[in-house]
């Protein structure tokens, strides 16, 4: 089974609750789990890593959650190889704020496939609008999630997705 790390953006708390009930439906998979919040990417040793999830939420016009934001900084300026790292996101959000919905994770995502990463599946957006229980969209998301981390490997297509994955994901 695969041992996956799970970087946690959060404010209010809500992503780290979401990213806490995932760690533990993975572990109850056979997975190893670890989450972390708040460290930059030379901390983790991404490169060496072979799966990573992101769980994160937006906040004011956009932004990254403070906690997060070293993580970014430190993507930003190292530019890792991620070639060899499979990952997920998970993005919370408040559609009320249509220009700036899930801009952490939107941002997040692109920038880890800048670095060659491979995206496995859709980006799960979670609008705290329509699901005031978020940890119920982003379980039965994880369920497709690790049915394409257990698949053997795959072709990618020009994204650098996975190419059996273009549909949304049910949610």
């Amino acid at each position: 089974m695969a041992e996956i790390l799970i970087v946690v953006g959060s404010e209010s708390g809500n992503a780290h609750l979401v990213a806490e009930c995932v760690r533990d439906a993975l572990a109850r998979a056979g997975h190893g789990a670890t989450l972390s919040t708040g460290q930059g990417c030379a901390d983790l040793r991404l490169p060496d890593r072979g799966v990573l999830l992101v769980c994160t939420s937006t906040h004011g016009h956009g932004d990254w959650p403070d906690n997060i934001a070293p993580f970014v900084r430190s993507l930003d300026e190292t530019r890792p190889d991620l070639s060899r790292l499979r990952y997920g996101v998970i993005a919370l959000g408040d559609r009320t704020y249509r220009d700036t919905f899930c801009l952490a994770g939107r941002r997040l995502d692109e920038a880890l496939r800048r670095l060659s990463a491979t995206r496995l599946g859709e980006r799960l957006e979670i609008d705290a609008c329509q699901q005031p229980l978020p940890d119920e969209d982003a379980l039965a998301w994880l369920e497709s999630w690790t049915a394409l981390l257990n698949a053997p490997a795959a072709h990618h297509n020009e994204n650098n997705q996975h190419e059996e994955t273009r549909r949304r994901c049910p949610s």
